[in-house]
């Protein structure tokens, strides 16, 4: 699977996140899910998942939430950070969406649509004290049933297409539609011609095809 961006930045960039949702919590006292969604709404949402190195080896938490408020016209007297001795549950939260958004290659916008971050955060307790990789079970777990429909059929009934239609349109069997629509074929080991006549029906990308999150 493609992940996010070069693994050389994750360490890095879970301790940017976490740190930003610590000290927008605990120092400047901002709600989570408020400050996170000002994070989505600034262009460091974007950068930050695309792996931009200034994002995330070249500063700090705290200067992440200043450059936060700053591109949405937010501005703030600086706080000096208050550290906690032991990690909160915040800094928790940010610490494991990072590496989350780095495995599966979501948008943070995607990831927080089916899972929000309050959601996301109540898992503290028991999954801080697990393997990060029992994290992301749940998370895929949550996300799936969330989001049932694959891309695929998401992008069809957005385009208004029958499955019928959508077969004839893109010269592929029906029941190949059906089967990738079912999760009884993977759409990620699709012939690549597929997946180009399919896009170009439905007018988007290939990778908006892609299934990101396994079963």
């Amino acid at each position: 699977m493609i992940r996010a961006y070069d693994e050389l930045y994750l360490e890095s960039a879970r301790r940017v996140l976490a740190g930003m949702l610590d000290y927008a919590v605990h120092d400047l006292g901002y709600d989570i899910t408020s400050f996170f969604n000002l994070f989505l709404k600034s262009p460091m949402a974007r950068w930050f998942e695309n792996g931009d190195s200034a994002v995330l080896a070249g500063k700090s938490g705290v200067e992440l939430a200043y450059d936060v408020l700053g591109t949405i016209g937010e501005n703030r007297v600086f706080e000096k950070p208050q550290y906690t001795m032991n990690r909160s549950e915040e800094y928790w939260t940010g610490w494991s969406l990072a590496y989350y958004q780095w495995y599966t290659a979501l948008s943070f916008s995607e990831i927080t649509r089916y899972i929000p971050i309050k959601e996301i955060q109540e898992l503290y307790f028991p999954y801080h004290e697990m393997d990060i990789r029992q994290f992301v079970d749940k998370m895929n777990e949550l996300y799936r049933k969330a989001k049932p429909d694959t891309n695929l059929k998401l992008l069809r009934k957005r385009a208004g297409l029958t499955q019928r239609e959508l077969a004839e349109y893109a010269g592929i069997p029906l029941r190949t539609i059906q089967q990738y629509e079912q999760r009884q074929k993977n759409i990620n080991r699709a012939q690549a011609e597929y997946l180009v006549k399919l896009a170009k029906v439905l007018c988007c990308s290939v990778e908006n095809l892609i299934e990101y999150v396994p079963e």
